[in-house]
């Protein structure tokens, strides 16, 4: 979200720069696009420039590229950019920074290119913020990385003010094959101005996203508040307070879940991190009841640390057998995992009930798969670790001191 509101600060710098293009109408485009391109340390290229002076005077430019010299990536590249500026913004030559509306067609922002040219411009003072009367429209956006992007980007902003609420509506779909993430947010923005000095200002966000692989999705409704701060190239959400109500869907599986989150939300070099996190789970079927505190952080990749307890085991897992499945006491768990969204990596699972102990290396759709089938499948679960109990009671039998190890040839050797 950070990164995608980048479009906007360039939107807004392109228009705040055309003020003296605007005051110049006798001079051709490509002199123009000179002019404004030098004071950015940009060259600056259209395939057409078109302007009206009367009434309210905007400018289009169709085929818009910005480039840093001996770059050979575009920073930004749009089908159209169109800008509506009133009389006293020219008149002011940059003093008022009140802008009619700014749309954007088709652009796409160059990550790695924009943070070359942004290592290259001078330190500033204080960010103007300009003010944004009938707002900003971007639609069929894109924003490149070297190994994700951001497609189909559309933001809606009905109007902006430094020190007034900003809502915006937000879509677009974060990808990073075989990761697809398809998201529709409305967002609220207490104070701009405090946001971008690096002061506290309160922010909401509700809508929809699905987290999607191979073979498998998590379609989710997503609400996050708490008072934001903005720094250079990271934020922090300090408490964050999220409320996801979602289904895993797979194969064979469709199970619902309600999961909250509360902790500081820190974003820097591409990662969200939640430290220390708490974390409330209320699941349906197989995803049990379960609370917990530990760590999560997200980027290109997911690692979870967890402590917490279980509050009982579900019914729909396998039964225990007595004096375990006697046992009302709440399960208390270690869980630790990294590597992707899909969870295709070995996750590490300690597992308490009273003085019976269970320590797993698993993969998460494996095992999910395996509950899921019918009886004709194997008993074991596709896991391995190890089980240790003073007493269990099996087929009339009782077992004393038992100690039970499990081995599945499919997890790598390391995970074992």
């Amino acid at each position: 979200m950070l990164r995608g509101l980048v479009l906007l600060a360039i939107g807004l710098l392109l228009a705040s720069a055309m003020v003296g293009w605007l005051l110049q109408p006798e001079r051709a485009g490509p002199y123009l696009l000179r002019q404004v391109g030098d004071a950015l340390g940009l060259q600056l290229r259209a395939d057409a420039v078109d302007y009206r002076l009367r009434g309210t005077p905007q400018l289009v430019l169709s085929g818009l590229e910005a480039r840093r010299p001996q770059d050979p990536q575009p920073v930004l590249t749009a089908r159209r950019v169109f800008v509506s500026l009133p009389w006293r913004t020219l008149r002011s030559r940059g003093a008022d920074l009140t802008v009619q509306r700014v749309e954007l067609d088709a652009p796409v922002l160059d990550l790695p290119a924009l943070q070359r040219w942004l290592a290259t411009r001078p330190p500033g003072g204080e960010t103007r913020i300009p003010v944004l009367a009938e707002g900003l429209r971007i639609r069929d956006g894109r924003i490149d990385n070297d190994d994700w992007r951001i497609e189909g980007l559309s933001i809606d902003l009905p109007s902006l003010h430094p020190e007034r609420l900003l809502r915006a509506h937000v879509r677009g779909r974060y990808v990073d094959p075989p990761l697809s993430v398809p998201a529709d947010l409305a967002i609220a923005l207490a104070h701009p101005r405090r946001a971008l000095a690096g002061q506290p200002s309160g922010l909401a966000a509700v809508g929809g996203l699905a987290v999607a692989g191979a073979g498998w999705q998590v379609p989710a409704r997503v609400f996050l508040a708490g008072p934001l701060r903005i720094g250079k190239d990271s934020a922090l959400l300090k408490p964050a307070r999220i409320g996801i109500a979602g289904r895993y869907r797979s194969q064979g599986s469709d199970l619902g879940f309600r999961l909250g989150l509360h902790g500081p939300m820190a974003f820097n070099n591409a990662t969200w991190r939640l430290v220390p996190l708490q974390l409330v789970l209320d699941g349906d079927h197989t995803i049990p009841d379960a609370q917990a505190r530990g760590s999560l952080s997200f980027g290109r990749r997911l690692r979870i640390h967890l402590d917490g307890r279980i509050a009982a085991w579900p019914e729909a897992w396998p039964a225990l057998p007595p004096p375990l499945s006697d046992s009302t006491s709440p399960l208390p768990f270690a869980l630790d995992y990294a590597g992707g969204f899909d969870f295709a990596a070995a996750a590490r699972l300690d597992l308490r009930r009273d003085s019976t102990r269970f320590a797993a290396r698993f993969r998460l759709p494996d095992v999910l798969a395996w509950l899921e089938a019918d009886a004709s499948g194997t008993p074991l679960p596709p896991l391995a670790g190890t089980l240790a109990s003073p007493r269990i009671e099996l087929a009339g039998a009782t077992l004393h001191g038992v100690e039970i190890e499990l081995s599945d040839p499919d997890l790598p050797a390391d995970a074992r």
